[in-house]
């Protein structure tokens, strides 16, 4: 039997909004869309300890913007992009571009 946190069958706007009001959150969810593929929690580029780390990844599983199982020990994490397009179609655009000079 697969090890998978629970995770929510539908968005809430206003919890999608405040787990990306946080620049460590958003660089998570910036990191797998160029990714990709999954990721294993430790990989991230980010500059918090573990503890704070496991805190952040929670936020986003809570509000349905990632997707956690395991594969081995490790916790991979995936981004829900096509769903959550399909319910704000848009949003995960307007985070990961930038405008130019910034």
């Amino acid at each position: 039997m697969a090890r998978t946190p629970p995770h929510p069958d539908t968005f809430d706007l206003q919890q999608v909004l405040e787990a990306l009001v946080d620049p460590v959150r958003r660089s998570i969810v910036t990191q797998l869309d160029a990714s990709g593929q999954d990721i294993k929690c430790g990989a991230f580029d980010i500059p918090v300890s573990k503890s704070t780390a496991t805190h952040h990844f929670n936020v986003l599983r809570e509000a349905g913007l990632i997707r956690q199982h395991y594969v081995g020990t490790s916790r991979m994490n995936t981004l829900r992009r096509a769903e959550l397009d399909d319910a704000f179609p848009g949003l995960i655009d307007a985070l990961i571009t930038r405008p130019a000079g910034r």
